[in-house]
């Protein structure tokens, strides 16, 4: 199994793997994901260096890097420096999770625009895929992502929650769309419905640990380990085994990352 977006380099408070993240990954290792996808998207360079870290601490370990939209606000000439050197790193292989959030609107939405134009460009100039993160502002990111010409390096449309209708029109972009647990809960809105519609080659799945945990482990700390049960629904809901949608979910991963994941796909000995 691959993960493809954990934060599992940084710790939040009251949110800390035991173990750290060496524990984190053992655990995750014993339960059969053979890849993890450490992302460091924080409103500052710490996360992001941690997450580059990560990569090259530990096989079976890449990273994602940039701003997240909450922290878009605080994006300025030295950040974005280093941004840009952060992503440009071999261990990291998308750029992101990189978006808009009009949910919270932590950062002014117009400063979220910028910033997400930023890191298209950026994405496009070192050839890596984007991770993107949008919470109530489907139109605008689509036609963010189409006047910036993003599809010609792809991506994904992490944790997966919006309409079927985004989903779909994400999916004609040459977008991925990346299943969380959120589609274990009760109510799911109409992620179950875009597993249905989506062609297998087009899914992948993620936990973002250490947040929304799948049934049966709502409500606790999430890890890597329990992305498990986020296949079993989407099994459930495909009308495949499991086995069938891993294979396919890990390729999917493959083929978007490209070599720098498949190379670490061999733990180290």
């Amino acid at each position: 199994m691959i993960d493809t977006h954990a934060h599992v380099a940084a710790t939040w408070e009251g949110a800390e793997y035991p173990g750290g993240t060496a524990g984190v990954l053992a655990r995750a290792a014993a339960a059969g994901v053979e890849h993890v996808i450490c992302v460091g998207a924080g409103g500052d360079a710490a996360e992001m260096a941690s997450a580059v870290a990560c990569a090259r601490t530990f096989a079976g370990v890449s990273a994602i890097t940039g701003i997240h939209p909450h922290d878009a606000k605080n994006v300025d000439a030295a950040l974005w420096k280093l941004v840009q050197e952060m992503c440009a790193h071999p261990e990291v292989v998308a750029v992101g999770e990189t978006g808009l959030d009009f949910h919270y609107d932590s950062s002014p939405r117009d400063v979220q625009v910028a910033v997400f134009r930023q890191h298209i460009q950026l994405a496009r100039a070192l050839h890596k895929p984007l991770c993107i993160h949008t919470r109530e502002a489907e139109d605008l990111t689509l036609q963010i992502l189409r006047e910036e010409r993003a599809e010609e390096v792809g991506g994904v449309i992490h944790c997966f929650s919006g309409t079927c209708a985004f989903g779909l029109a994400a999916l004609e972009l040459g977008f991925y769309l990346s299943i969380p647990g959120i589609v274990t809960f009760k109510k799911a809105g109409e992620i179950v419905e875009t597993v249905v519609q989506a062609p297998l080659d087009r899914l992948l799945v993620e936990t973002d640990s250490p947040f929304l945990a799948p049934i049966p482990y709502r409500g606790k700390r999430n890890e890597p380990a329990y992305v498990v049960e986020t296949l079993k629904k989407m099994a459930e809901v495909k009308g495949l085994s499991v086995a069938e949608v891993e294979r396919a979910t890990n390729a999917n991963a493959v083929r978007l990352f490209g070599p720098r994941l498949l190379a670490k796909l061999a733990p180290e000995s």
